[in-house]
C-alpha cells in the first residue's frame, strides 16, 4: 500500500519501500529514517540481533580508513555512496587530522544528500565541502560534478570511498568496470578505500540468520549482493595495498580506534561479514 507524501521529506524520497541509507542510519542510532524504515530494521534485529554492532563495526573501519589517509597527507576525499550523516563523518574526521581537508559527499537517496546539505550548512563548512545527489554506477557523471563543485584538485592525490556501497550494485552489472574507471581518473598517489558483505569465510552456525537478512533486504528498496574475496580483491588490482591487505573491518588498524564493536568480534572477525582493503595507485 502506497503510504501518503510526507510533507517533511526530502522531493524524491521513495516511502512505499524501505531504503538501505535510512535503515542504516536506524541501526547507528540516527533520526534520518522513516516508520517504514524502522520496521525494516526492527524484524532485521529480530532476525540477527548483532546487525546493529555490524553496523557500527563497518562504520567504525571508514572512521579509522579516513583517519589513516589523513595523517599519509592526504587533505580532499570523495565519499560516493556517503548515505545519510552520522557520527565519524569523513569530513569531520579529516579536518581533525588537517583543518585544511575538503570532501565531496555523493548518495543517490535524496535524504541523505538533503541531511548532508544540512549539516554542513549548520556547521558552517559548506564553502569548504559540497554534496551531491548521484549515482555511483554513473561515473561519467558523478566525476565531472566532483569538480565542478571546486571543492577536489584533480591534480592532488584524492581519497577515493566506497564504504558500505558497492554490494548494492547487481551481480549482472559491470561492478569491476566502474570502480576501475574512477580509479583510472584518480591521479598518481591517491588512495582507494573500500568495504563490502561476503559470504566467504562467515561463520555456519548463523547461516540461516545470514540468509534470512539477505533474502530481507531483496524487498527493500535496495537489495544488497554478496561477493567473495577474490571478487573483492579485482577491485583493487593494480594498487599498492596498505597492510594488511584485503582482511575483516574489524582487523584493519583496530589500533588506530579501538571501540566496542570491534572489541565484541575481537575473538571472531569474521563474523562482521564484512571485507576491506586501502590500496594507494602508484
Amino acid at each position: 500500500m502506497t503510504q501518503a507524501p510526507d510533507p517533511e521529506a526530502p522531493e524524491g524520497v521513495d516511502l512505499d519501500r524501505p531504503n538501505a541509507a535510512r535503515i542504516y542510519d536506524w541501526f547507528l542510532g540516527g533520526t534520518a529514517n522513516w516508520a517504514i524504515d524502522r520496521e525494516f530494521g526492527e524484524r532485521a534485529v529480530q532476525t540477527f540481533p548483532m546487525i546493529k554492532t555490524i553496523a557500527r563495526a563497518g562504520r567504525e573501519f571508514l572512521g579509522r580508513g579516513v583517519r589513516y589517509m589523513a595523517e599519509q597527507g592526504i587533505d580532499q576525499f570523495l565519499d560516493i555512496g556517503s548515505g545519510v550523516p552520522t557520527v565519524g563523518n569523513v569530513h569531520e574526521i579529516a579536518t581533525s587530522v588537517n583543518p585544511n581537508a575538503r570532501c565531496v559527499y555523493v548518495d543517490n537517496e535524496p535524504v541523505a544528500v538533503a541531511h548532508s546539505q544540512i549539516l554542513l550548512e549548520r556547521d558552517g563548512v559548506a564553502d569548504r565541502h559540497a554534496v551531491l545527489q548521484g549515482d555511483l554506477r554513473n561515473p561519467a557523471d558523478v566525476w565531472p560534478r566532483a569538480l565542478d563543485t571546486g571543492v577536489l584538485d584533480p591534480k592532488r592525490p584524492i581519497g577515493l570511498i566506497m564504504v558500505g556501497v558497492l554490494y548494492f550494485v547487481g551481480r549482472d552489472e559491470p561492478a569491476l568496470e566502474i570502480v576501475q574507471k574512477y580509479l583510472s581518473l584518480l591521479p598518481s598517489g591517491s588512495y582507494f578505500l573500500s568495504s563490502h558483505l561476503t559470504d566467504d569465510g562467515v561463520p555456519t552456525n548463523d547461516g540461516e540468520s545470514r540468509d534470512k537478512i539477505h533474502k530481507q533486504y531483496q524487498q527493500s528498496s535496495t537489495p544488497f549482493h554478496y561477493r567473495s574475496r577474490a571478487e573483492f580483491a579485482e577491485f583493487f588490482s593494480g594498487l599498492e595495498l596498505v597492510d594488511p591487505g584485503i582482511s575483516w573491518v574489524s582487523d584493519w588498524h583496530p589500533e588506530a580506534g579501538e571501540t566496542t564493536a570491534s572489541a565484541r568480534m575481537a575473538d571472531d572477525p569474521s563474523f562482521s561479514g564484512g571485507i576491506c582493503a586501502l590500496g594507494r595507485k602508484p
